[in-house]
């Protein structure tokens, strides 16, 4: 109550006992206690205090885009960043706070005629969540037109990260290895050029091969598994024979064998059975391990697929 009432006094928006589904793109995931929406750095700041103070267990999350959350749900505060949402586009820089979504920067940059973030219109997540994961599609990466960003360590002090410091590679960054929380990130593009393609044109281009390639009609956390190297996630599960496989209303996709789809109601037990279902099979076929690329929030009794020590 004392969590709630400081809430209160601070007019930070906040509710209690809600389902997740509500608010992840696979629409699983049971209540949590709290969900909250900082609508400022020092919004986001007081609330991180604040759950220390009353030792409330947290998790911060953007769009929940790329997440599984356990049926139980969690027993704790979500903080969600998707209302801090401000970024500004000056010359060919972009800075854009943690909570935008990245395919709406993209969109505005694109239609500026800016090149270097067509890859991510169709990307359903916020600028927090791509730089946080290295966010790539269609060979092109966040990491390629990152400048730097503002971060806040685990005391809470916000510090400046140039790229050279973010120590980026596929579909990783410095904040997964620490606990550091992004706030706002700068993105240097470039203007197209003659004879190039327009930046609008190649990211419509690029969406219509999403809606041609990927499963959009139903809810879904993207790509479900990391590409191996040398190899392709999708590639290998339609390969051991798997696509259109399901467990309940969890589904590995008809149309592209890296979705895991929700046909309705889906459990998040249904969709860890699948993914265990997935590696195990696809390891005793080609001997590769794939590595889930979505985040788990809360308990599951379904473990993941570990390779049996010999």
């Amino acid at each position: 109550m004392r969590f709630e009432k400081s809430l209160e006094k601070l007019n930070i928006e906040f509710l209690k006992d809600k389902p997740l589904k509500d608010f992840t793109t696979f629409k699983i995931g049971g209540k949590a206690r709290y969900i909250v929406f900082p609508k400022s750095i020092d919004e986001l700041i007081k609330i991180i205090e604040l759950v220390k103070e009353n030792g409330i267990e947290w998790h911060i999350v953007g769009n929940c885009s790329n997440v599984l959350v356990s049926d139980k749900g969690f027993d704790g505060a979500i903080v969600t960043t998707t209302k801090m949402d401000f970024f500004k586009i000056e010359e060919n820089l972009i800075e854009a706070e943690c909570g935008c979504m990245i395919s709406q920067v993209a969109r505005k940059a694109c239609e500026k005629g800016l090149k270097g973030l067509e890859f991510a219109v169709g990307i359903p997540g916020t600028v927090g969540g791509a730089v946080y994961m290295n966010a790539g599609a269609y060979d092109g990466e966040i990491k390629d037109i990152f400048e730097c960003a503002e971060v806040l360590d685990e005391n809470l002090n916000i510090i400046k990260l140039g790229k050279s410091d973010m120590r980026f590679s596929y579909r990783h960054s410095r904040l997964k290895e620490e606990k550091l929380i992004l706030l706002k990130a700068t993105f240097r593009l470039q203007y197209a050029g003659e004879g190039d393609l327009l930046p609008i044109e190649k990211a419509n281009e690029y969406n219509q091969r999403r809606r041609e390639k990927q499963p959009l009609q139903y809810p879904s956390a993207g790509s479900i598994f990391k590409r191996p190297t040398g190899n392709f996630a999708g590639k290998l599960i339609e390969e051991a024979g798997l696509k259109g496989y399901r467990v309940g209303n969890a589904c590995i996709s008809e149309k592209h064998a890296g979705f895991i789809v929700n046909l309705g109601d889906a459990l998040a037990e249904d969709v860890r059975k699948l993914i265990y279902h997935t590696q195990k099979t696809v390891y005793e076929k080609f001997g590769v391990l794939l590595e889930p690329e979505i985040e788990f929030i809360g308990e599951f009794e379904t473990p993941l697929f570990e390779i049996p020590i010999k």
